[in-house]
């Protein structure tokens, strides 16, 4: 018997303890997700009204690189409190049937806003500034996107990089320069 629950233990701790917990719809759900009305302009509104930043995440059932990103980036104590601090995030499904309305005003579901957008891969994060001029869509209004599961140092310095508006930045410094350079301080061992 103590075999068989060390052996269940062992099983818990290699699948990962700490994963986000699926939705019915088959989505990670974490803590700091926002169930809105998913009307972009709202969203956009509540988070200003926060003082946060606006990040749009599509994501889909089944997604391992969805299921990388919940079990072992957003997970870590740094990462989770600068989103907890910093960001108003809306989940969105690749596949769902949830209506969105997009900055411009057309609304549509979210697999056909998917498409509208562009939107290739999970997980796909899309940045928004804090005011988008009447008439862009999402992914026009986007200050950064990042498509795909990354470490917790490149997803860490691209949430960084948008919310100091180093994208305003009249310098030669855009981001792959700015997280390799971020890189480079850490090797060297300095830390924020």
């Amino acid at each position: 018997m103590r075999r068989l629950i060390l052996a269940l233990l062992a099983v818990a701790f290699a699948t990962g303890v700490n994963a986000a917990e699926l939705g019915d719809d088959g989505l990670h759900k974490t803590p700091w997700m926002r169930d809105t009305f998913k009307d972009l302009n709202e969203d956009l509104a509540e988070a200003n009204a926060e003082g946060k930043r606006l990040m749009l995440m599509f994501e889909q059932r089944g997604c391992v690189y969805c299921t990388k990103m919940h079990n072992e980036v957003f997970p870590d104590p740094d990462v989770t409190a600068f989103i907890e601090d910093n960001y108003f995030v809306v989940q969105l499904n690749l596949h769902g049937d949830t209506q969105v309305m997009d900055f411009d005003g057309e609304t549509l579901s979210e697999k056909q806003m998917a498409r509208k957008w562009g939107i290739l891969f999970t997980p796909t994060v899309m940045y928004l500034p804090e005011e988008v001029p009447q008439g862009l869509t999402a992914p026009q209004a986007a200050v950064a996107a990042m498509p795909g599961a990354f470490s917790k140092g490149t997803t860490l310095d691209l949430m960084t990089w948008v919310l100091e508006k180093r994208y305003l930045l009249d310098t030669d410094e855009d981001f792959q320069r700015y997280h390799a350079r971020r890189i480079k301080e850490r090797d060297d061992g300095f830390t924020d």
